[in-house]
């Protein structure tokens, strides 16, 4: 059964609009009217973490960034989880505060930035966590 909807519906991996006008992904299914459940957003959710968690280590050393505290380790991953790859290697003084362990300036970075500006209070959770480790 699967192998033949899977046949008749064909796999996306973006939204897309069927030709009933709804907003679908995947193998048909409909965004518009079904939406996903929370098991499913949360398996969307851990695959997203684990791709944050490693473009982190593309970002900064696999050793120094292994060496991090779990709560620096979780504001990074926050921030790259927010922000994505593209746009995290334009904070450039972030990264190379993070990578001086300069925490206040890290800190202090991040609230020059747009980033800020967009989500203030979790940028300044991040903020904090960064500079208590």
């Amino acid at each position: 059964m699967k192998t033949y909807i899977k046949e008749n519906e064909g796999y996306r991996s973006k939204p897309y609009k069927c030709t009933a006008g709804k907003t679908t992904i995947g193998w048909g299914r409909n965004l518009s009217d079904k939406g996903i459940s929370e098991y499913e957003a949360t398996i969307m959710l851990d695959s997203d973490i684990n791709d944050a968690s490693a473009d982190l280590r593309r970002v900064f050393d696999y050793e120094d960034f292994e060496t991090l505290s779990f709560n620096r380790k979780m504001a990074l991953t926050d921030w790259m989880f927010n922000c994505g790859l593209r746009v995290a290697y334009t904070f450039k003084k972030f990264i190379a505060a993070i990578k001086a362990k300069d925490w206040e300036e890290a800190a202090l970075q991040l609230k020059d930035s747009n980033y800020y500006n967009q989500v203030t209070s979790r940028a300044e959770k991040n903020m904090d966590l960064i500079r208590k480790g």
